[in-house]
């Protein structure tokens, strides 16, 4: 077999489904239900993003930043349909590195993992960061004082030594995750109800104050604007793919991984909307300041009630999202390598089942000690900033991945299709090329770079390791 044949040569979809769930030593174990996998979208998706990003994203478009969230979520639901019709299809842990494997072959899947490494280690090292800084909100609203810099920021940073709150919140995330999927799945729920009911309170806060001259006129900035909000704002729906993390434990992947995939997606919307129109009826449009947006929604809910437990009660809320992000993206990242190790791309400690607590363990604490590392000792910097890249390729290929396995193996039983066929993978695929098409060249370079190391590691370990390759030879 030449080159060319073994690098796109793909694993029979029957083989990928039948190996979810068994790993060296031991299984996985089937306990997260629909409400939990619901959850665990929500919670990766439903972050930092609302409680900053709308800051950022209200000058470029005004009272009409609304739209640009629902345009936004439109953009992503065509890459959801096709993500849903994969998960119910592969219903494995691997998410989209497994779906690219069934339909493009090895190489483009380790090119998937490898991207999808950068958009759960590094992002969520990124988001780890920022946990220091709400907590000391928080803090300072509550008691009064704060903690010091150098522990909560990173070197690099004004007074950053070792940002120590960053490399806690990883710790407890991975305390939990260590205990079991099933317990995991239970504190991710209470802490996605803690902050939706947050956000809840803050748009009844904010309504109270609410003026609908603040709405006029809707869109300053034009079309262009509500657009350019979009490409901004789009980037606080990227996680609902967490779910599709999940397949190998989840009690009826089949049926359950497409709902709470498109569940998740619905829900983060209508919260985002809410959001966005109290915090524009509260204050005008003129007053959000970009350059400092890391406490909008608790400045906007002091102002509306004109006293400061507001915003405390908000800063809480955002110390609880950080959490949830932190604990939803670790597991996702490990259920990848533990699909990308069973195929022997990486080494094999990382798909050690522990027999006791059914979870891969040593894989949990690999994957903790290195984003640890760079949460309390790397200046992420544009790295970071590339997980979006990273994430939108991620998104692309999937899409690509439903046309072929339709065409390649159209009797394959699905528990949900994409509606539309072949129009919606294609405006899928087609509008993640235009997203990354308007980022930074900078971000591109940084993704770059990051591409030739994955593809140094492939040919390197990967190549020479695979179980694909292994039968062959």
């Amino acid at each position: 077999m030449t080159l060319a044949r073994r690098l796109l040569r793909t694993k029979p979809t029957g083989r990928i489904v039948a190996e979810g769930g068994h790993g060296e030593g031991g299984e996985l174990r089937r306990t997260m239900s629909l409400w939990q996998l619901t959850l665990f979208s929500v919670g990766a998706t439903l972050g930092t993003g609302i409680f900053v990003i709308l800051g950022q994203a209200v000058p470029k478009a005004g009272p009409a930043v609304v739209l640009a969230f629902v345009l936004a979520a439109v953009t992503a639901l065509f890459s959801a349909l096709s993500y849903a019709e994969l998960a119910g299809t592969i219903p494995v842990s691997g998410s989209s590195y497994s779906y690219a494997y069934a339909t493009l072959g090895e190489l483009v899947a380790w090119i998937c993992g490898w991207c999808l490494m950068l958009e759960y280690a590094v992002s969520v090292a990124a988001v780890a960061v920022g946990w220091g800084e709400y907590v000391n909100a928080f803090l300072r609203s509550l008691f009064g004082f704060t903690l010091p810099d150098a522990i909560t920021r990173s070197p690099g940073q004004d007074g950053g030594v070792v940002n120590v709150t960053a490399i806690v919140i990883v710790l407890l995330a991975t305390w939990l995750l260590l205990y079991g999927a099933s317990e995991s799945a239970t504190a991710n729920a209470v802490f996605v109800l803690v902050k939706v009911a947050v956000l809840a309170f803050f748009c009844v806060v904010a309504f109270t104050a609410f003026e609908s001259g603040n709405l006029a006129p809707f869109a300053p900035m034009g079309v262009a604007g509500i657009t350019a909000a979009a490409s901004q704002v789009f980037f606080s729906y990227i996680g609902f793919d967490a779910a599709s993390t999940a397949g190998e434990e989840a009690r009826n992947p089949k049926r359950d991984l497409p709902l709470a995939i498109l569940l998740s997606l619905l829900i983060v919307t209508v919260v985002y909307v809410a959001v966005a129109l109290a915090a524009i009826g509260a204050m005008p449009w003129q007053d959000f300041d970009p350059d400092s947006t890391e406490a909008s929604l608790s400045y906007i809910a002091d102002l509306a009630i004109g006293a400061t437990w507001p915003g405390l009660i908000v800063s809480f809320g955002a110390v609880i999202a950080i959490a949830s992000v932190v604990l939803t993206v670790i597991y996702g990242q490990t259920r990848i390598l533990f699909a990308m190790s069973r195929d022997g791309l990486i080494p094999r400690v990382f798909q050690r089942v522990n027999p006791r607590r059914q979870v891969p363990v040593l894989n949990t604490l690999i994957v903790a000690a290195f984003i640890s590392v760079l949460a309390g000792l790397v200046p992420l910097g544009q790295l970071a900033e590339a997980t979006s890249i990273g994430t939108l390729f991620a998104f692309a290929i999937v899409n690509v991945g439903v046309l072929v396995l339709r065409y390649r193996s159209p009797e394959l039983p699905r528990s949900f299709r994409t509606p539309l066929f072949p129009a919606t993978p294609v405006l899928g695929a087609i509008l993640c090329v235009v997203v990354m098409a308007g980022l930074a060249g900078v971000t591109w370079l940084a993704f770059g770079l990051w591409m030739l190391v994955g593809l140094v590691c492939y040919f390197l370990y990967g190549y020479g390791h695979s179980r694909l390759n292994a039968e062959v030879r």
